[in-house]
This record gives structure tokens, sequence and C-alpha cells, in this order.
């Protein structure tokens, strides 16, 4: 996913196979939201409204990552190099950070206990993620969202026209990366702008996208990623109805809320200055979460 400039502050432009040995799957997280109702639908997981009821909670802290990778060319500034990503890793870890996933970060702090955390998305489902950035992340002992487009599978991101090709994971890709306990994510089926595609369209980037996935993985996915970061009030409704439990955009202003959390960009250019600038920033420029986050 990239920023869209006209709902973002991230960077314009477009955002974001397994390994050839992959690591042993990482022990399985509990409490992690499947949403299945009775009968085997799927149903939407549920984020449990927060424990401090009487206030709006702040919302949490979630970094977008898209590429990681070596190279030079890089337009959009979606790229990471593996160094760099090393150390703001180590950087949030000096911090008392811990990076997790965006459901398993919601759920702490619903229950209050998302002190320590931080939320670590990749938009669009790069190939390098297996070979670049799962390793650092488990060195690190961190989980991430991987946000993924079931409908390019194996495919590359065609939708950057300015961009190197670069290529996304394929079936297998992601069930490894699921294996190795990162969170898989919906970022659409094609990576459309939902706030320009007409109804049909929108129903397949939200509905079957989490279908598809749930076919591929065995787990109705939690979450949803909007592509540019584009969001308006009728993406919003489509996202919900399609059973999801919570949604990322980048800077979605009056929207913010369980299905339009604001996210902060991460590039190359980013040192630990950059990252603390950025967190405390933060609280001043996202909005409050609405109370109910359920």
């Amino acid at each position: 996913m990239s920023a869209d400039p006209a709902a973002a502050a991230a960077p314009a432009g477009p955002p974001v196979t397994a390994p050839p040995n992959p690591a042993p799957p990482a022990p399985a997280r509990s409490g992690r939201p499947h949403g299945d109702r009775p009968g085997g639908a799927p149903g939407r997981p549920r984020v449990p409204a927060p424990a401090h009821r009487g206030r709006r909670a702040a919302a949490p802290w979630v970094l977008m990552y898209h590429s990681v990778d070596d190279g030079a060319e890089d337009p959009y500034d979606i790229t990471v190099p593996p160094a760099r990503l090393e150390r703001q890793l180590a950087w949030l870890g000096r911090r008392g950070l811990t990076g997790v996933g965006v459901g398993e970060l919601l759920r702490a702090h619903a229950a209050g206990r998302s002190r320590g955390l931080v939320g670590l998305t990749f938009d669009d489902g790069y190939a390098d993620f297996t070979e670049h950035a799962l390793p650092l992340l488990r060195r690190h002992a961190c989980t991430a969202t991987v946000f993924v487009l079931p409908g390019r599978l194996g495919g590359d991101n065609a939708w950057d026209a300015d961009g190197p090709r670069k290529p996304l994971l394929d079936a297998d890709g992601i069930r490894a990366v699921a294996a190795a306990g990162m969170e898989i994510g919906s970022h659409g089926l094609l990576h459309e702008r939902l706030t320009t595609v007409g109804d049909a369209v929108l129903h397949e980037e939200t509905h079957r996208s989490r279908a598809l996935l749930h076919d591929l993985t065995g787990t109705p996915p939690a979450g949803f990623c909007y592509p540019y970061g584009a969001v308006d009030s009728r993406a919003v409704r489509a996202v919900r109805a399609a059973g999801y439990a919570y949604a990322c955009a980048v800077d979605p202003g009056p929207l913010t809320g369980p299905h339009a959390l604001p996210r902060i960009h991460v590039g190359a250019r980013d040192t630990a200055l950059r990252l603390r600038a950025k967190q405390l920033l933060h609280p001043l420029r996202r909005p409050a979460l609405p109370e109910d986050v359920s």
C-alpha cells in the first residue's frame, strides 16, 4: 500500500515465495481472533472495547513498512534495506518496545496492556519479506501483520507506474509467513483505490479477498489495509460489512477508528532520531480512538 497524497502524510505513490529453507514455525500465539461463527461461516473477529471507559484512548503506535531489500531505485520511498530495518528494530528494543501484529496490539490496547508494544505492518506482501524481514523480526522477538493481495499471488507490483518491478508472495509464501507466527491481513484483491471504484469492485476487493485468504490459510483475516491509504466512509462500511475486525489506513483524520487506524510511514532514511521524533509527534498528530472499538 502506498500512501495516497490526498489522504496520507506518507510519501506519494504505491506502497507495498517462500525462502528455500524457511525457519521452523514459531509457537502459535494464544488469543488470535479466528472469527468463525458456529457452523463454520467466517464472522468478524471481535476486538474488545477498551477497559478504560469514559475517555478516548490514544491511538496505538503502528509503523508502516513495505518492501525490505537492498536496491538503489526507490522512487516511492517504500524500500527499507535489511541493515536499516535491523537498526530500527534494535532501537525499538532499546526503548523497551516490542513489535507485534495489529490484531495482537488492539487486543492488548483494549485490555489496557499495550504499554511496551508497537504495531508493525508490511503492505503489499512483497516476496522479500520472507528473505529479509522475517529473519530479523524473529531475531528481535517481534511479530507483524503482513497485508497481502490474493488476486496477485506470485505476481508483481504492476500498479507502480514508475517503480522497479518487485515480486509478490505466492500462495506457499503466504502460508509460510503465517506458519512463522505472522498475522496475515488483506490488502484488497488487486490493489485498487477503494474511494474511486464501483460497488462490484469494492465488494471484490473487500469480501472476495477475505474469502480467498480464508481458503488459503484456513483462517479468515481479521485485518484489512486500504490500498494507497485511500479511505472514505463508503470504504469503511464495505470493510465492516465484509467481516473485518479492524482496518489500517495512514492518516484517516475524522474517520479514525477501529476500521481506519492511523499509521506512521517508515522509510530507508528513518534513523533512531527520526523514529523518536515520529514517536513523540504521533499522539499530537493522530486523533484518539473512539471508546468503543468493538
